[in-house]
């Protein structure tokens, strides 16, 4: 007889082998050849079509689907309300420093630490104030974490979760750099967030607009007679047209020209502007115009001239890029990307890029096409999840809406499989496809950490303090949600393993590490 762990990795392999044979075609969909929207979803697919919508299927959401009907429950995804966490979590936040201070008062006081540390004549001591210096900055960080994962598992707007996520990753800062941790809480709150649904255009000016963006790709060294191409050049690479969209050098160069300017100001004091230049001054928060480094002569982008007249070219410069159909496609391409296949049905990039043009750039509209089409449709369950929606899937499913009192552990598994929020140094984001996720080494990561969950040991409600403790919460998975709702979408061999565990244990482990809750 096999003793219990030679079991679980005889169980474990068993699974392993069934997620290889669903790995290797889970890439591609199949296009409709008429391109015309899909059928009613059937009741089958009803929770795999929630599971990708949301941030993972629980049994919450699944009761919100089921007494709003399906239909509706997304269009209130794609015109959400204000969101209301439960008490729980919403007190979690409302505890944080980055909730309670505006980000001006923030940026002072740790700069204020960072001068006092510098000023300190004993290098012992200014040693300990410095590893202070950054351990405040690293705890701004994570408190933004903290938040963004709080609200992944418990805010009712799931999809605007989702996007606020995907904007991110698209808009890419990394915290790691100069004092971008004071700042990226901020970012995704102000900049990205409330736009995540809304108008592409409005987000594209916000994120143009906030210091996290500016100082991440250096425009705030951008001045006349002393260019620094770097922001013009993911704005248009990465942000807007896509690296085919048929842009030039001298495109890159014309909009860094008409960047000029832009920057940000951490001080208390405003600049000397010269006199006739004094009107054109715009100061808004910590972001900042500043006339007397912009380059006020004519340029010529995209095959237009854009007249010297200040800041007004800037937006003069992102409508143009907005509405270029290369915007409308790379957008809708990286959208079907994330909720559909790493290759995205031409067909369906098409319809809706089609979408953006005639909405000018209505996110919710374009995404509206994607979840009612057959490709989505004939997609669902065979999207590999990255180790984000791994992770926040596998909590959300194991513990519905009973709030964790620690995010720590959640922020150490992103760690550990190379994927910590703000952490992706270039500004391209983190992979959208299954090549970057599915190596041996992360699936080996990802059967711990269902080890972890699975068995109540995760130190997911281990209180903060001096005294740590931990309140039982040992995880129900074996639930009627999953018999009457998951249990359907196993495939034998899944089923087949789960029916030898010899432990409650053993079971979530199972079922946590199973392909089916790999994909989305």
């Amino acid at each position: 007889m096999q003793t219990r762990p030679h079991r679980l990795r005889t169980l474990r392999f068993v699974l392993a082998g069934t997620a290889a044979a669903l790995l290797a075609g889970c890439t591609t969909v199949e296009q409709r050849s008429d391109g015309a929207r899909a059928p009613q979803l059937t009741p089958a697919q009803l929770p795999a079509a929630v599971n990708r919508v949301s941030w993972g299927v629980n049994q919450g959401t699944w009761q919100q689907v089921q007494t709003m009907g399906y239909d509706a429950w997304l269009t209130q995804q794609l015109h959400p309300a204000r969101a209301v966490l439960p008490a729980a979590a919403q007190a979690q936040i409302d505890a944080l420093s980055i909730a309670a201070k505006p980000l001006p008062q923030l940026v002072a006081e740790i700069d204020q630490q960072r001068k006092e540390a510098d000023k300190s004549a004993d290098d012992e001591q200014k040693k300990a104030a410095q590893k202070a210096y950054q351990q405040a900055l690293n705890n701004l960080a994570r408190e933004a974490a903290t938040r963004s994962l709080l609200r992944d598992l418990y805010s009712p707007n799931q999809l605007q979760e989702q996007m606020t996520w995907f904007w991110m990753n698209h808009f890419n800062v990394h915290a790691g750099k100069s004092n971008l941790r004071v700042l990226v809480g901020d970012y995704e709150e102000t900049a990205i967030r409330p736009h995540a649904l809304g108008k592409f255009r409005d987000l594209l000016g916000a994120t143009l607009h906030h210091p996290a963006m500016i100082r991440y790709l250096d425009n705030e060294q951008n001045a006349a007679n002393r260019i620094n191409e770097n922001y013009a050049r993911e704005l248009m690479e990465l942000h807007t047209l896509g690296v085919d969209g048929g842009y030039s050098q001298r495109d890159v160069q014309e909009l860094a020209r008409i960047l000029t300017g832009v920057g940000v100001n951490f001080g208390d004091t405003e600049p000397k502007v010269r006199k006739e230049l004094q009107a054109q001054y715009v100061r808004r928060g910590l972001f900042e115009f500043n006339p007397n480094r912009h380059d006020y002569g004519t340029k010529q982008f995209l095959g237009q001239p854009v007249r010297g007249r200040g800041l007004a070219e800037v937006d003069e410069a992102l409508d143009r890029l907005c509405r270029n159909p290369a915007t409308a496609r790379f957008i809708s391409r990286k959208l079907a990307m994330y909720f559909v296949a790493d290759e995205p049905p031409p067909s369906l990039v098409d319809r809706m890029a089609q979408v953006f043009r005639s909405s000018d750039g209505d996110i919710a509209a374009v995404l509206d096409t994607l979840f009612r089409s057959g490709e989505f449709a004939q997609s669902l369950g065979k999207k590999f999840k990255d180790p984000v929606h791994y992770v926040v899937s596998a909590v959300r499913l194991t513990y519905d809406d009973k709030v964790v009192l620690n995010t720590a552990p959640m922020l150490g598994w992103l760690n550990r499989m190379a994927q910590p929020l703000y952490g992706r140094q270039t500004p391209d984001g983190y992979a959208l496809t299954q090549s970057g996720w599915a190596s041996p080494g992360q699936m080996t990561t990802r059967f711990e950490i269902a080890k972890a969950i699975g068995s109540g040991n995760a130190g997911l409600f281990k209180t903060d303090g001096p005294q740590p403790v931990e309140r039982a919460a040992f995880p129900q998975l074996a639930s009627a949600f999953y018999y009457q709702t998951l249990q359907s979408t196993l495939a034998p061999k899944t089923r087949q393993a789960l029916d030898q565990a010899t432990s409650p244990q053993e079971w979530n482990t199972l079922l946590l590490s199973s392909p089916e809750l790999m994909h989305r």
